[in-house]
């Protein structure tokens, strides 16, 4: 190009964005305008482990934005959030002297961790079983009684870590969390039975999970199988193999005959070796838990695999809110070992307490360091700092511009509701906004489909349907946002108005706590009745119902509060007090006065 070229050649104005002193993983995404899998890719790259919810600072979030061809300016620091002030309190705000990437020259392949999901009886144990025996010696067979949830096989000297989990919802639960730990998942289907569905719901889990799926067709040695069948109704559920056009690779096999055990080990080593797995063994160690349990003599163990850096015997360690020095370290086969570098699965004694599955592990320099953390951790889970994820909040962020996809769990009551609902929201789409359908199925919206949506944070919609009771629960603790319907013209309705960032706030009554109404007293312009708080605390001003014979018998605000002669503004559990509402006098001993306020649901 010739200098007069240059200078006629139209400037590209890169697009600018400001960001705050400090910023969390996923409202980063919605700047840049990217999923938060993606920025979490990029901070990788930089060597940073952060989660979703986790918060990064301007140094880490700009170092991002800028090579991705942004011009980034620091704006003020917006008032944190509840999730970000939880992130804060738990020790989570990554630091800059992260910023830089790691050297290159420090990186070196790792393992791929494999995780194998299917059916409950389409033959995953057996597999693993199967790879197993095979990559051991006879002398060693004997000596394997040591199940600690992930263990590592040896095919053709490249090393491969697979994790045994009860199931997907533990994978997905991982995920929510933040430990993605799995490279591949590798997808078992019975050549005889076909896609289920839990074969399906590990299909959504998978493919939201955003890796690598290798398809195993199991139990060709039986005389009913059909491996042609189950290639077509994997193509149905959206998993188009190899021989039909697609990107996935198929592997028929026998676990019981081991035919076809070697080839789907050397496709993992393929898959593997194209997505160029590294990472840094010369750093302090980041990884993630498993599995945990207590043991009666060596007290609480946790299965860990190591990500980056490498675990030694000594290491001070955190993992959520447990913490402690490791004191030991065993392989699957129950023998000491005294370090564990990138994508290797030991179990570790030393915790002060069993860790959850899922909770991530870091090593910090002291002991103190590592209580004082846990302590502030274990505060903000009982303080309960889930960030729900309504269509409400949706809404208001794609209004905002803030959120470029929406996605949807469908529960129906039949195929054919699920076929029309999902054909219609997803028409529903614009330019701005992707309507994304992560999973459908048919049936009562159950906890797998809860932990799925909070993992990839989406809404449950669910027509004809119920929600069973661990869903319920599961769902109050997550954050996530089940709606019902009964006709298909309302969800289609609701869906449309979010994606056009319309949406009304929906508002929720929060119960503040209870009082019983042990006595009357006659005033002037009205009648005050003497309680006691039973739960919770009672503020002046603030809602309160009556509660009899547990019917609702009037709503309105609690216009005087008082102790003994003096006027309060709130009296608390166990307190006796004086309790005066608007416009009601006709109390009865016995009543119950619950007050409460309203806020704005998500």
């Amino acid at each position: 190009m010739t200098e007069d070229d240059k200078k006629s050649a139209p400037v590209v104005e890169k697009p600018k964005v400001a960001l705050p002193s400090r910023i969390m993983v996923r409202d980063l995404g919605e700047r840049l305008g990217l999923s938060h899998i993606d920025v979490i890719k990029e901070l990788m790259k930089r060597g940073v482990m952060a989660s979703v919810n986790q918060t990064v600072d301007f140094g880490i979030a700009s170092s991002v934005a800028t090579d991705l061809g942004f011009d980034v300016e620091q704006g003020e620091a917006p008032t944190a959030t509840k999730e970000e002030a939880s992130a804060e309190a738990e020790g989570e705000v990554v630091e800059g002297e992260l910023v830089e990437p790691e050297d290159e020259k420090s990186l070196q392949p790792r393992p791929p961790v494999v995780t194998v999901m299917g059916h409950v009886d389409h033959g995953k144990t057996s597999i693993l079983d199967a790879i197993r025996e095979t990559n051991v010696t006879a002398q060693e067979v004997g000596a394997i009684t040591q199940h600690i949830g992930a263990y590592q096989v040896t095919v053709n000297d490249h090393v491969i870590t697979l994790i045994d989990t009860p199931g997907h919802e533990a994978f997905t639960e991982m995920r929510a969390r933040g430990a993605s730990l799995t490279d591949i998942a590798v997808l078992v289907v019975a050549a005889d039975d076909g896609v289920m569905p839990q074969t399906k719901e590990a299909i959504s889990h998978a493919t939201a999970a955003n890796v690598p799926i290798i398809v195993a067709i199991n139990k060709i040695d039986l005389p009913a199988a059909n491996a042609d069948n189950v290639k077509q109704q994997l193509t149905q559920n959206n998993i188009i193999i190899e021989e039909f056009g697609g990107d996935v690779i198929a592997v028929p096999l026998s676990a019981k005959t081991k035919e076809g055990l070697d080839d789907l080990l050397e496709h993992i080593l393929l898959v593997a070796e194209v997505a160029e797995l590294k990472a840094n063994p010369d750093r302090p160690a980041e990884g993630a838990i498993v599995e945990s349990r207590k043991h009666q003599s060596r007290g609480p163990l946790a299965t860990v695999i190591v990500q980056k850096g490498t675990l030694r015997t000594g290491d001070i360690v955190i993992a959520g809110s447990s913490y402690g020095k490791v004191k030991a370290m065993f392989d699957e086969n129950g023998d000491r070992v005294k370090e564990a570098g990138p994508s290797t699965p030991v179990e570790v004694m030393g915790l002060h307490k069993v860790p959850r599955a899922g909770d991530t592990f870091a090593v910090l320099d002291n002991e103190r360091e590592a209580r004082d953390l846990a302590e502030k951790r274990e505060r903000a889970e009982t303080a309960g700092t889930t960030r729900a994820v309504t269509l409400e909040a949706v809404s208001g962020d794609i209004a905002a511009g803030r959120v470029k996809d929406l996605n949807i769990v469908i529960k129906a009551d039949t195929v054919g509701s699920i076929e029309a609902i999902r054909g219609s929201i997803e028409k529903l789409s614009i330019d701005e906004v992707r309507v994304h359908v992560i999973s459908t199925g048919a049936g009562n919206v159950s906890e797998s489909d809860v932990m799925l949506a909070s993992a990839s944070r989406a809404i449950i919609l669910g027509f004809t349907v119920k929600t069973d009771l661990g869903a319920k629960k599961r769902a109050e603790v997550e954050g996530v946002d089940i709606r019902l319907y009964d006709i298909i013209y309302v969800l289609i309705e609701d869906i449309e108005v979010a994606v056009k960032g319309l949406m009304d706030p929906v508002f929720q009554d929060v119960i503040d706590g209870h009082a019983e109404v042990r006595a009357m007293f006659k005033v002037r312009g009205g009648t005050i009745s003497g309680c006691m708080v039973t739960d919770g605390l009672v503020r002046r001003n603030s809602l309160a119902r009556v509660m009899r014979d547990g019917t609702m018998i009037h709503e309105s605000k609690v216009s005087s509060l008082r102790r003994f002669k003096d006027d309060v503004r709130e009296v608390a559990n166990g307190l006796e007090c004086g309790i005066g509402l608007e416009g009601f006098a006709d109390f009865e001993e016995g009543d119950i006065i619950e007050a409460f306020h309203t806020e704005q649901k998500g």
